[in-house]
């Protein structure tokens, strides 16, 4: 998927690095962005064992709507067996994900280094029922 910008939005743009896919994202998420989020994550978690990064450090705001696709992720990347990272070092948004119940289910690293030296298998999560 090529970087493309319409007036202020800017879409997901990924890159493998390492067998590991990093994926930016930029502005707001929110219901305008919400399915070009969706469909981007649900491109790269189609395969087996998907092992991805989200990158949230230019994100600006997040809502519920913006919530849904990276839970969505989530899950299908844990039926599969693979590995999921968000990196943010924004206070906001973990306050975001602890409202809404996310912290503790969502792996957070504050920096991208770190989120990709994560071993296999280390992953915090379990699937929800």
């Amino acid at each position: 998927m090529a970087e493309t910008t319409s007036g202020s939005e800017r879409r997901p743009t990924y890159r493998t690095t390492a067998g590991t896919t990093v994926v930016e994202l930029y502005g707001e998420i929110d219901v305008a962005a919400a399915p070009s989020v969706a469909a981007c994550l649900d491109d790269l978690t189609a395969s087996a064992r998907p092992d991805l990064v989200v990158d949230l450090r230019a994100v600006s705001f997040i809502d519920c709507a913006g919530l849904a696709p990276l839970c969505r992720a989530r899950n299908r990347i844990a039926r599969r067996h693979g590995r999921l990272r968000l990196v943010s070092d924004s206070d906001r948004l973990r306050r975001v994900l602890g409202g809404a119940g996310l912290r503790d289910v969502l792996e957070i690293q504050d920096r991208l280094p770190e989120a990709l030296a994560v071993e296999p298998g280390t992953a915090r999560y379990a699937m929800a029922s």
